[in-house]
């Protein structure tokens, strides 16, 4: 099999991105042929990079741990066919033999009379929020395709946010250049001091607390548990969680639920987060803050934690404190237009790969904090992806026909039943996933 190596420019731009030394990233090597990158934009490039930056970060991190240096890290290798399979794992799944539930039918794109609309209804207070925006007299696709039909794209847009439902207009050009990631503030704090690790399990030893949910998230805290740390997901119990998507992200981590309004979950919580060694979080901005769990508020009172923030449209302007999933950052910052058919109506990317890429992002910010000592705070969106994606990620060439995706599935008995699954780019995790919210909240003994 032939292992490319050399500097790859993606991988490079993620890695400095990261922080990471230059001269460092030509050490990332790639083998097979790549199944991803049908399609105006490259989006091989950016999920081999990504995952590649998170590969040279966990050998940053192994180095270190070992004693040596950053420029001690062994030269990792990156399957290309595992990374395509990883970024549509969730098109791989099986559950007890059925396929996973995907978009709702009041998700997709609609004409408006301007131009078209995505919405994103898949969680039922989403759904129902989009019915009475828009006044349906039933939540059916005939219904929405009328009333949006009669309106301008914006005008939906609006309406349906402002009964807190998700409605995109389909933006005809690239959206303002964002960055890929931000380091917020640094608290200068050395953390938890870390010893030598296992071979394979780089984060061993290390605690993160979950506080993400759908696939962009998980995928950084599944990751990070494939490579040793003990992962906790913690949410809130009124809060809907799609079964489909848990068994799919729920690898490598345990889960359970708190109200952080009530005295003895916030209790236990607090004592969570005082073993924690690493806080990651997919709300948008403010969301977490009138908890007491921004991340200037968890530096003050842990200076060596690290914190990895993640959100949809970025930290700062005027949707920064919106909701949005990749299919509608794609949607509104002009990927979906650049994919439009021959009719005209907005494409897709051939994965979620604004989720997926900003996951290893998040797992590669995480590992090189963590090799670092300090503590900081890190910020990433799937907007910042985006805009790396349409302007700045160089296209390395087609992906392979008739590509299998055979070699890198399996299956496992989980608390779900039994799973078809996609194994990680990092390996194959040891057990299925429990069911969510079912874990006691507690961490478990510490490994090295």
């Amino acid at each position: 099999m032939t292992i490319t190596s050399g500097r790859d420019g993606a991988t490079a731009q993620a890695w400095v991105a990261l922080g990471g030394a230059p001269e460092l990233a030509g050490r990332v090597r790639y083998r097979g042929a790549p199944g991803l990158g049908r399609g105006p934009l490259p989006v091989r490039e950016l999920a081999r990079a990504t995952v590649g930056a998170c590969a040279l970060a966990a050998a940053e991190l192994a180095a270190v741990r070992a004693g040596g240096g950053a420029g001690d890290a062994a030269p990792p290798v990156v399957d290309e066919g595992a990374v395509a399979t990883a970024f549509v794992s969730e098109r791989h799944l099986r559950v007890r033999g059925r396929e996973p539930v995907g978009f709702a039918p009041l998700s997709g794109f609609w004409r408006a009379a301007d131009g078209w609309v995505r919405t994103h209804a898949n969680y039922p207070h989403h759904e129902a929020a989009l019915v009475r925006a828009l006044r349906l007299p039933s939540a059916t696709p005939e219904a929405v395709r009328a009333a949006v039909a009669g309106r301008a794209a914006a005008e939906v847009q609006e309406r349906v946010y402002g009964e807190g439902g998700l409605a995109v207009a389909v933006a005809r050009e690239y959206g303002d250049p964002r960055p890929l990631v931000e380091a917020a503030e640094e608290s200068g704090a050395q953390g938890r001091p870390l010893g030598p690790a296992p071979a394979g399990l780089p984060a061993a030893g290390v605690r993160v607390l979950d506080l993400t949910r759908v696939i962009a998230g998980p995928v950084a805290t599944r990751t990070l548990g494939l490579l040793g740390a003990d992962v906790l997901r913690i949410d809130p119990p009124g809060l809907p969680e799609a079964a489909d998507a848990y068994a799919d992200t729920g690898f490598g981590k345990r889960s359970a639920l708190l109200d952080l309004a009530a005295t003895a979950d916030r209790a236990v919580f607090e004592g969570l987060l005082s073993e924690a060694d690493v806080v990651v979080t997919g709300y948008r901005p403010g969301a977490l803050e009138r908890h007491g769990l921004g991340a200037a508020q968890l530096l003050e009172r842990r200076p060596g934690l690290v914190v990895a923030q993640l959100c949809a449209w970025g930290w700062d302007g005027p949707w920064a404190g919106r909701r949005g999933f990749d299919s509608l950052v794609q949607a509104g910052y002009g990927i979906a237009a650049r994919y439009a058919g021959p009719d005209g109506v907005p494409g897709v990317l051939p994965a979620q790969a604004l989720d997926h890429g900003t996951g290893y992002l998040v797992a590669a910010g995480v590992l090189r904090a963590l090799a670092d000592g300090r503590g900081r705070a890190l910020r990433f969106s799937l907007a910042g992806t985006a805009s790396w994606l349409a302007r700045d990620v160089p296209a390395a060439g087609p992906g392979a026909p008739g590509y299998s995706a055979r070699p890198w599935l399996r299956e496992t008995d989980s608390g779900y039943g039994r799973l078809r699954y996609a194994i990680s780019p990092f390996g194959d995790w040891a057990a299925g996933p429990s069911r969510w919210g079912t874990d006691r909240a507690a961490w478990l003994p510490r490994r090295p």
